[in-house]
């Protein structure tokens, strides 16, 4: 079953951050993953909520997503992420 990683991210640094968002794109390919999507404009139809920035990565399980997360590929991007941005992220199978 495929798994799905969706985060809202408010960045807080931008030039640091650019080297985040080198870095994944490698980390991504070794486990599997793709993006789906990678910010874009957002519109808000009900609820209120008003994501800066949306990011959906597409995995081919949630072993993957895992694997790719915890990965010490990842880690030094995740870092970066967490020095330069404000995030929520969330796993989540597909059905």
């Amino acid at each position: 079953m495929s798994a799905y990683v969706i985060a809202e991210v408010s960045v807080t640094d931008p030039k640091p951050y650019e080297e985040y968002r080198r870095l994944v794109p490698a980390t991504l390919e070794k486990y599997g993953g793709r993006f789906l999507v990678r910010g874009g404009a957002v519109e808000t139809r009900e609820g209120g909520w008003a994501p800066a920035r949306l990011v959906v990565l597409e995995f081919a399980s949630m072993a993957q997503a895992r694997a790719w997360y915890d990965s010490p590929e990842y880690q030094q991007a995740l870092a970066i992420r967490l020095q330069t941005a404000n995030s929520k992220l969330i796993f989540m199978e597909g059905v």
